[in-house]
């Protein structure tokens, strides 16, 4: 009785926790636009900048799980509520090139750190309560980039990109704090030490190659959400005309989306099945995601009105096609036989987490060589390939 009391006490606070991380992750996302016309920045450039996070978040990933196996996930949210944040600030200081990348570095260092703890704790109190809700959780992240994208534009005239930052970054670790105490302890979690001491795990072979998909599978809607995140705003400026305080339009529509599309994937997939909801959202997502870019771009010369509210429409289908697909790899991640938990979701985060950060990159190279629409199609298409694969999902109990 006592355990599954501190479970229900842990999973509403990993739901402020996700709500802030959300904000603090994406805290710079509605200033984009200013940042990168401030510092002069190419699109082949600001993609470049973009890596540093990639960097981050690759190393985040590799090592947090085995962290998460060694501690415990309530040790390892102790250490990451004060790197992610840390990384916030130091942009927010900075606002130059090196500042901001390595703003980026620390930002995606400890933000797939945290990401990993926060759903491998998520996956035991899913576990001891016998209650599916960790799309619900990835809601409330989405929530917190809604809430990041209206303060951002609504302070553009207000305040600096760097105090906005210095805001936000502070206020996360004041509210990470008492959320983390809050977490089922070590002895509780199910993954220190779980499945033997060994915290290694083979790239390939047998059963891991299951866990390949489903990294596939999350990356591809992780290449889409970051690039719809970093983007969009450039998308709307650069090539729609759009004045600066609605470019951060697109944010607030793509966010507002993920949270319907979160907070009603459980009950969806407790329906109809992860495998038939992760084929639908992608297909869905990504085909109307490109069609309205495609269209929406060239239109906006003749008829500004109708090209934002397709553009905004296109981003909103994105947001409904990738909100239940990372939930779906993960919880399926979690369900191999033979694999311990963090384990599995650790590997999905070195691949997919990077992809988040990657994704952007790419895209930037991609502009370059073509234009930011076109090279849109990259993202779109990685969320198509996100709802193929969900074919995988069938050879689990997910």
């Amino acid at each position: 009785m006592q355990i599954t009391t501190q479970a229900v006490r842990a999973r509403w606070s990993l739901a402020v926790l996700f709500l802030v991380m959300g904000i603090s992750s994406m805290a710079w996302v509605p200033r984009i636009p200013e940042i990168k016309s401030d510092l002069g920045l190419n699109d082949a450039q600001f993609g470049l900048m973009l890596a540093a996070s990639s960097v981050g978040a690759v190393l985040g990933a590799q090592y947090s799980g085995r962290l998460v196996h060694l501690l415990g996930s309530k040790n390892t949210l102790r250490i990451s509520q004060f790197v992610m944040p840390a990384g916030v600030i130091t942009m927010g200081l900075t606002m130059t090139v090196p500042g901001i990348m390595t703003g980026l570095f620390i930002l995606g260092l400890g933000y797939s750190a945290m990401d990993i703890a926060a759903n491998s704790q998520a996956v035991i109190v899913e576990k001891i309560t016998k209650r599916r809700f960790l799309a619900s959780l990835h809601g409330a992240w989405s929530i917190g980039t809604f809430l990041t994208a209206v303060f951002g534009g609504a302070v553009v005239s207000l305040l600096t990109p760097g105090e906005n930052l210095l805001i936000l970054g502070v206020t996360a670790i004041f509210i990470f704090i008492p959320l983390t105490e809050q977490m089922l302890a070590s002895g509780q979690d199910e993954h220190k030490g779980a499945e033997g001491s060994s915290s290694k795990m083979p790239w390939f072979g047998g059963k891991y190659i299951l866990l390949w998909a489903f990294a596939i599978g999350s990356l591809g809607s992780f290449v889409a959400e970051g690039a719809a995140m970093d983007w969009g705003g450039i998308l709307l400026a650069e090539h729609m005309g759009v004045a600066p305080g609605f470019t951060a339009s697109v944010f607030a529509t793509f966010s507002l989306a993920m949270i319907i599309s979160r907070f009603t994937s459980d009950r969806i997939m407790e329906k109809h099945g992860s495998y038939k909801t992760v084929l639908f959202a992608g297909i869905f997502g990504g085909g109307f995601w490109a069609i309205s870019i495609l269209t929406a771009v060239p239109l906006s010369a003749s008829n500004p009105i109708a090209a934002m509210i397709l553009i905004n429409a296109g981003f909103f289908a994105a947001g409904l096609g990738i909100g239940p697909i990372f939930p779906a790899y993960i919880l399926a991640s979690a369900e191999i036989p033979g694999v311990p938990p963090s384990l599995g979701i650790a590997r999905i985060g070195v691949i997919s987490i990077a992809g988040y950060f990657i994704g952007p990159t790419i895209t930037g190279f991609i502009s370059e060589l073509t234009t930011l629409p076109i090279a849109l199609m990259y993202p779109a298409g990685a969320l198509l390939l996100s709802g193929y694969l969900a074919k995988y999902l069938k050879q689990v109990k997910n």
